[in-house]
C-alpha cells in the first residue's frame, strides 16, 4: 500500500516596498512574462501613475481601485519601469507567479497574526481530515519582536513544520509580512475592545493604534495572494486561522470546496458566528475544541468566501469578505465558527461575550467531541421555577419601590395599585425628613405595605435603589409572589384593557411571562403650586406616542413572573437571564406584540419596533407641580445621586405636547380605595402631616435665591412653551440643556419639520 505523501511548508515573504514614495504591497509577474500586475498599499491614489504612453516604460492596461488601494496592470518588456505623474519612474521588482504550488488543491486561504503553531497545525489537519482541503496559504501578520516561542518568525515556520509531518498530503504556503498589514489608526484586533461581543467597552481604555496587529487594512492583499499563489488551485476558502467549518452532518455529502466547483458562479458564500467557550481548564491553553458556546441572542456575523477560481474567473477581485461582482450561489451555504478565545487569547470568555448570552450548541459540542476527541467545560443547566403556565394564574403580584420624602404622593399611588390589582408593595426609605417613612412604618402595622430601611450605607458601592433590591431578593414578599415589578411612586400602571385591573391583563396574556410597560412622560400642565389632589387628575398632558428623544423619553419597567428564568432584580427590568432558558422567556410590548430577543439581556428602552401602548402603559409623572419639583430636588435621587435634578432634568422630563386622559377611567376605583384608607384616623393624620411638611419645605426653599430663581424660571413662558417644542430637537440638545437654544426660538412660529441639534457631548451640570 503506497504511503500518503508528506505536507511540505513553502516559505515566501511580501514584496512590500516604498520606491519613489509609492508603497508597494506585492508585485506580480504576468503569466506570459510580458508584464506585471503591481498592488499597491492603502492610500495610494490612480494620480500617483501617469497613464499616457512614455517611451522605455511599461504600458499601463488598467488600474483599479480597491478599498482604498490600487491595482496597477501593465504589459511590456520585463525591467521597464512604469511611469509615475510627477514624472518619475517607478521600478518594481516583481516576483513571479507560483500558482503551481497550490495547482488542482483544496486551499485554506488565511491570516495568521499570534496564534500558535499548535493553533495553526490544529486549524489545518481538523479541514484536511474532515473537509478535503490539500493545501493552505497563510499570511502570517505577526509583529516582530513579540513574546512566546512562535514570536519569532522563523521559529513560527520551524515548529509549524514539525507539526505538519504528522499531516499527510498538504502543501502549505506560508507568506511572511515586512510590513504593517492594518488600520493604522486601529488598536490590536486581539484586544478585548475590539472583541465584537465583549461587555464594558464604556469602560474600557481604547488601546493603543497597533497597524501590526489591528483589523486588515491592506483590501488588496487577497487579490495579490491570488495572482501571486492560488489561480489554478481547484478551489479556495477564506478563512483566517481561527475560523473553523462546521462538522458536516453527512460525511458523504459535498465539501465546500465541492460547492464551489459546482456553483454557476464559482462562488459561494461561508457564513460565520462567534463561538466562545463556557470556562477553560486551569492551567490549559485555550483549543478550538473548547468553544462550545455562541450567543442566543446574536443574529449578525461575519461573511467570508469560497470560489473556484477559473469557474468565478480570475478577473473578479478577490477582498476580504467577497469576490467582486460575483453572486454566491444561493443553495451552498457554508457555516463556519469563529473561535474568539484564540482570536483574543489570554482573557477569560466572560471578558469576551457576557456569559448571560451564552449556551451550549449543540453542533459545537459535536465538532469538540468527534472531530477532536475532548470533552469541553459544560456551562450548567437550568430550570425554571414550576409555576402554572397561564399568566392569570401565577398568583399575587408584588411591586418593589425606594422613596426619600414622597409623603404626600404615597396614598393615591397606594390606592391606584391596590384597586387595580396589586396585592404586595415592598418599599424601602432612606434619610426622610417628612414622615414618609413613619407613614410607611404606620402602614405595615395595619397590612399594607413591607416598609424596610434602605441598607445602602452598609453596602458599600451600592446606589440607594440598586441595594434595595438586591436586599429584597431575599425577602419572603419577593420570593413567594407570582408577578414582579420595581417601579417608583411617580409611576402609575395604567392598563387600557378589559376592566383597566391587572387579571384582566394577564387574562390577555396567555402564557406570556413579562410584559414592558413603556413609559408616557406626563409634564407639569402648567401647575406651579402644589395642591392636595390626585396627581392622575391634575397632569393630563404629555409627550406624545412616537417619541424617540430624549432616550429616556420611551424607557420602560416591567412586569414579570417570579419562575427564575433571571437570577436579580433590576431597576427597568429582571437581569442576569439564565441564558439556556432564553427559549422560556414570553415577553411582550405594552400592545402585546412579542418582544424581540435582543432585548432579552439587557435592554430597558423601547423602539420605533418594540415600542406599544394599546394595552398598557407607565403614566410617568417626574416633575408634577413646579412647587414640588423644589423638592424633588432637594432631596435628590435615588438611582443617579451623582447627578442633579435642576433645568436640565426638568426640561428633558416635562413633556406637555398633548393631552392623555386614559387613565381617568380607574380614578373612581383609586378614589374610593383612598377613601377608605383616609378613613382610618391614623392613615388620615399621616397624610395630612406629609402634606403640611411638603409645604413648609416648598416655602423653606423659596426663602433660598437659588431656588426662588429656578421656580420663577420653571414657570416662566420660555419653558412653558418649550415643554411643547421637545420633539423639534436632537438628543444633543437634551444633553445639553435649554441655554443651548436661541433665546427667542419659543416665540417663533416653527414649521412641523423644523429640527434643531449642536455638537455636545455628555451632560449638563445643571
Amino acid at each position: 500500500m503506497a504511503r500518503a505523501p508528506r505536507s511540505i511548508l513553502h516559505r515566501r515573504r511580501l514584496g512590500a516596498d516604498a520606491a519613489e514614495g509609492v508603497a508597494v504591497l506585492d508585485c506580480v509577474s504576468r503569466a506570459d512574462g510580458a508584464g506585471l500586475r503591481l498592488f499597491c498599499r492603502a492610500g495610494v491614489a490612480a494620480g500617483s501613475f501617469d497613464p499616457a504612453p512614455r517611451r522605455g516604460c511599461l504600458t499601463i492596461e488598467e488600474m483599479r481601485p480597491v478599498a482604498g488601494a490600487l491595482m496597477v496592470v501593465a504589459r511590456g518588456p520585463q525591467g521597464r519601469p512604469l511611469a509615475l505623474a510627477d514624472g518619475g519612474r517607478l521600478r518594481p521588482a516583481p516576483n513571479p507567479p507560483e500558482t503551481a504550488l497550490l495547482a488542482g488543491r483544496n486551499c485554506l486561504f488565511g491570516l495568521r497574526l499570534e496564534e500558535s503553531a499548535e493553533t495553526v497545525a490544529e486549524w489545518l489537519g481538523y479541514h484536511a481530515t474532515r473537509h478535503g482541503a490539500t493545501g493552505a496559504l497563510i499570511v502570517n501578520r505577526a509583529p516582530p519582536g513579540g513574546a512566546g516561542p512562535d514570536a519569532d518568525a522563523d521559529a513560527f515556520a520551524a515548529r509549524l513544520a514539525e507539526r505538519l509531518a504528522g499531516l499527510p498530503g498538504l502543501t502549505v504556503v506560508l507568506v511572511d509580512s515586512p510590513v504593517p498589514l492594518g488600520k493604522p489608526e486601529t488598536g490590536p484586533e486581539n484586544h478585548p475592545f475590539l472583541a465584537p461581543d465583549a461587555p464594558g467597552k464604556d469602560r474600557m481604555t481604547p488601546p493603543a493604534p497597533d497597524p501590526w496587529r489591528a483589523p486588515l487594512g491592506e483590501g488588496l492583499l487577497h487579490e495579490a495572494m491570488k495572482w501571486r499563489f492560488l489561480a489554478e488551485a481547484r478551489a479556495v476558502l477564506c478563512l483566517d486561522v481561527t475560523d473553523i467549518l462546521a462538522l458536516p452532518e453527512d460525511a458523504a455529502a459535498p465539501t465546500a470546496f465541492d460547492l464551489c466547483e459546482a456553483a454557476a458562479s464559482g462562488v459561494v458564500l461561508l457564513a460565520g458566528r462567534r463561538a466562545y467557550p463556557w470556562r477553560i481548564r486551569k492551567g490549559a491553553a485555550a483549543r478550538f475544541a473548547d468553544h462550545l458556546c455562541r450567543q442566543f441572542d446574536n443574529r449578525r456575523g461575519m461573511a467570508r468566501w469560497g470560489a473556484a477560481p477559473a469557474r468565478a474567473g480570475l478577473e473578479r477581485t478577490w477582498r476580504l469578505t467577497r469576490v467582486a461582482y460575483a453572486r454566491p450561489d444561493p443553495g451552498g451555504i457554508v457555516p463556519f465558527w469563529r473561535a474568539m478565545a484564540l482570536r483574543v487569547p489570554g482573557h477569560a470568555p466572560s471578558v469576551l461575550a457576557p456569559k448571560t448570552s451564552l449556551i451550549e450548541d449543540p453542533g459545537l459540542l459535536r465538532l469538540a467531541e468527534e472531530a477532536f476527541g475532548h470533552r469541553p467545560i459544560r456551562p450548567p443547566a437550568s430550570s425554571p421555577r414550576p409555576a402554572p403556565a397561564a399568566a392569570a394564574e401565577a398568583g399575587r403580584t408584588c411591586i418593589v419601590t425606594t422613596m426619600k420624602n414622597e409623603g404626600p404622593f404615597i396614598l393615591e399611588w397606594l390606592a391606584h395599585h391596590r384597586a387595580i390589582g396589586v396585592e404586595d408593595f415592598l418599599i424601602y426609605t432612606n434619610d426622610c425628613t417628612d414622615g414618609t417613612d413613619r407613614m410607611l412604618e404606620m402602614l405595615q402595622r395595619k397590612g399594607l405595605v413591607q416598609h424596610r430601611e434602605n441598607p445602602f450605607r452598609a453596602m458599600p458601592g451600592l446606589k440607594p435603589q440598586h441595594a434595595a433590591l438586591q436586599a429584597a431578593e431575599s425577602e419572603p414578599v419577593i420570593r413567594d409572589c407570582g408577578w414582579a415589578i420595581c417601579m417608583d411612586v411617580d409611576e402609575f400602571i395604567n392598563i387600557k384593557i378589559g376592566d383597566g385591573t391587572l387579571a384582566a391583563l394577564y387574562e390577555a396574556m396567555g402564557e406570556a411571562n413579562m410584559i414592558s410597560l413603556t413609559w408616557r412622560l406626563f409634564g407639569n400642565a402648567d401647575v406651579v403650586a402644589y395642591e392636595d389632589r390626585f396627581v392622575t387628575e391634575q397632569f393630563t398632558l404629555c409627550a406624545p406616542e412616537l417619541i424617540r428623544k430624549p432616550h429616556q423619553a420611551w424607557g420602560f419597567k416591567t412586569l414579570f413572573r417570579n419562575i427564575d428564568i433571571y437570577k436579580k432584580l433590576g431597576v427597568h427590568r429582571p437581569k442576569g437571564l439564565r441564558p439556556d432558558l432564553w427559549d422560556q422567556v414570553r415577553w411582550l410590548n405594552g400592545s402585546g406584540r412579542p418582544m424581540p430577543r435582543e432585548i432579552f439581556r439587557n435592554g430597558w428602552r423601547s423602539t420605533l419596533e418594540t415600542y406599544g401602548y394599546d394595552w398598557v402603559q407607565l403614566n410617568h409623572y417626574a416633575v408634577r407641580s413646579v412647587e414640588s419639583f423644589l423638592v424633588k430636588r432637594d432631596r435628590g435621587r435615588v438611582n443617579h445621586v451623582d447627578r442633579d435634578q435642576g433645568l436640565n432634568y426638568w426640561f428633558r422630563m416635562n413633556h406637555n405636547a398633548e393631552r392623555e386622559t386614559s387613565i381617568l377611567r380607574l380614578v373612581p376605583r383609586a378614589r374610593a380605595e383612598f377613601d377608605r384608607l383616609m378613613a382610618d384616623p391614623e392613615i388620615r393624620a399621616a397624610h395630612l402631616a406629609a402634606v403640611a411638611a411638603h409645604r413648609e419645605r416648598i416655602a423653606a426653599l423659596m426663602q433660598r435665591e437659588s431656588y426662588a430663581l429656578l421656580h420663577r424660571e420653571l414657570a416662566g413662558a420660555r419653558m412653558r412653551r418649550l415643554s411643547r417644542m421637545l420633539h423639534h430637537f436632537g438628543a444633543a440638545v437634551f444633553g445639553a440643556g435649554p441655554d443651548v437654544i436661541p433665546a427667542d426660538l419659543h416665540e417663533r412660529d416653527l414649521p412641523a419639520d423644523f429640527f434643531f441639534t449642536i455638537r455636545h457631548e455628555g451632560d449638563a451640570r445643571h
